[in-house]
This record gives C-alpha cells, structure tokens and sequence, in this order.
C-alpha cells in the first residue's frame, strides 16, 4: 500500500505525523496470531524497521511501556528488547508467538478473550476516549459513527477503512 496524504495521530505518548509517500503501513492492529488481536501488527512494525521502512513517527512508541507494543509485551510477561531480538532472528509469526508463550506465558483462552476485549475497543468508552475525540477532531471525522475505537481510526488513518 503507498502512502498519498499527511495525517497527525497520537497514539500512546507520542503524537505521530505519518509523511504517506512511500513509507508502508504495519499491519492492522486487528489481525491475529492464533486468536491474538494486535500481535502481527508489533512483529511487522519490529520488522519494517528494521528494514528502514517504517517512519519514523511511528519509532518514538516502538516498544514504550504506555503503548500498545508494551502492552502487549507486559500481558505475554515479555521483555520487548528480547521480543525484538527474536523477530530479528527470522520466522514466522505462529513461530514467534510459541517463543512468546514459552519465554513468558502461555495464554489461555480466556487471556484471549481479555486481551482481544481491551485490544479491540481501546477508545471505547475508557481513559482513552478522550484521546480518539481529539483525534476525530483533528481528522475532521467527528460525525464517523463507524470510527469508535483506537484500532477504527488506525484503519482509517493507515487507509485500510475509508
């Protein structure tokens, strides 16, 4: 996907100010790995930057505790500079996530349920709404009813949701 306009986004701590020239979005932080919402999107983000193709507005969050990716890493009980490492040796995401149960903790189902429920409305009715209205504002969208949840304005912003 190619990048065609400037948006401003804060997510986390940090505002981000995405340049969409050539810079490929990371995945959507709705795909899973084996039921698990957001992981694939913190593994491509590890890999497109360690490739040099992720901008760097996205670099300031990459691993932050206050963010998604330390979110994630503090729920799997993971260290991120160690998930890092990891990705940064190669394989696949299945591959990487077993590493992820082995090194930290196993999720059950219900972890699942619990992460994927916090992973999919962040925004929605929580401390982080406010943080979405503003960015709704920003964007002009205030009057989107489809757009509710931080994963919603990242699809929309990453041009995944028009």
């Amino acid at each position: 996907m190619t990048n065609k306009h400037a948006s401003r986004v804060v997510i986390g701590t940090s505002p981000i100010n995405i340049q969409r020239m050539s810079t490929k979005y990371p995945k959507s932080p709705k795909e899973m790995t084996r039921g698990m919402m957001y992981f694939p999107r913190m593994l491509d983000k590890i890999r497109l930057h360690a490739r040099g193709e992720l901008h760097e507005d996205y670099h300031k969050n990459l691993g932050a505790t206050k963010a998604a990716d330390g979110a994630c890493c503090n729920f799997l009980r993971l260290n991120y500079v160690d998930l890092r490492e990891r990705v940064l040796q190669g394989g696949t995401d299945e591959e990487i996530i077993e590493w992820c149960f082995e090194k930290g903790r196993r999720l059950n189902e219900g972890d699942i349920v619990v992460w994927n429920g916090f992973s999919s409305k962040l925004g929605w009715n929580d401390f982080a709404t406010p943080m979405l209205e503003r960015q709704k504002r920003k964007h002009g969208i205030t009057d989107r009813t489809d757009i509710v949840t931080i994963p919603d304005l990242i699809d929309f912003d990453e041009e995944r949701k028009t």
